[in-house]
């Protein structure tokens, strides 16, 4: 069992559902980021699945009860950590990467895999950092057009503190900045599957949240479930684009709410 201060509340939840991402910053013991950079910046050739072999204190960071309420939250209690994880070494002087989505995008209601992103040191954007398009998970397009563009409206660059781990949905767009600084900038990429559809909130979960009316005033500044889900929209889309994103939110959420839709 975990305490359930540390599963997320349902906004938190919502919030992911209409950007496809959620910040952790667990508190670590003393020094525990800094062995593990210094571990990465000795290693000559990368390990690929088996960083978490040579590295083996990456386990304490996703042991952290701050980093499975999360995953609690969205994949249920009887998830499982991928056998597949990744060290991302972005050296000095190194080019951008181009846009690109982990998945094949098919605009799917359910949350089965969720990527998370830890960081050993804290990332400035002078090193390269992970750079997110947030509400491009329901959206699709061809990599080899992806690849053509730059910088695009709402992104956010990972500029990080030491130990955070950023969970984002399997789907949405991302790349890197250029690493303009003197010094290494490391990331870990690991990947978390879901086992089991869920039969009830695996959050901490309020019935409560879901009785406010929509407030038309506030509209993407409101603070609960049903405004978040309605309203909510970081890419800025047309009427016709976002209706489409409502739909999709409401079903993902009935799916973790273990109420999936029938249609």
């Amino acid at each position: 069992m975990i305490d359930a201060n540390y599963l997320l509340t349902d906004v938190e939840l919502a919030r992911f559902l209409v950007n496809g991402y959620h910040l952790v910053e667990p508190d670590l013991p003393a020094g525990l980021n800094e062995r593990i950079a210094e571990k990465l910046d000795m290693l000559t050739s990368n390990p690929g699945d088996a960083i978490s072999e040579t590295v083996p204190e990456l386990w304490q960071a996703l042991d952290h009860p701050a980093v499975r309420g999360v995953l609690i939250s969205l994949l249920g209690s009887d998830y499982t950590v991928n056998s597949h994880r990744h060290w991302h070494c972005k050296l000095p002087g190194s080019g951008y990467m181009h846009w690109h989505q982990d998945g094949a995008n098919n605009r799917n209601t359910q949350i089965n895999r969720l990527l998370g992103l830890y960081y050993p040191h804290t990332i400035s954007a002078q090193m390269g950092p992970t750079v997110i398009v947030p509400g491009t998970q329901f959206r699709n397009a061809p990599t080899d057009r992806m690849s053509t563009y730059t910088n695009i409206r709402g992104q956010v660059p990972l500029t990080v503190r030491a130990g955070t781990v950023a969970f984002t949905h399997y789907d949405l767009w991302h790349g890197t900045a250029s690493n303009r600084s003197g010094v290494k900038r490391h990331m870990i990429k690991f990947l978390f599957n879901r086992t089991n559809q869920n039969t009830a909130p695996t959050w901490n979960h309020d019935p409560d949240e879901l009785n406010k009316p929509r407030d038309w005033d506030a509209r993407d500044k409101a603070q609960d479930v049903n405004n978040i889900l309605a309203f909510g929209n970081p890419l800025g889309v047309s009427q016709s684009d976002h209706y489409k994103e409502r739909q999709i939110r409401h079903a993902c959420w009935d799916e973790l709410m273990g109420h999936p839709s029938t249609n």
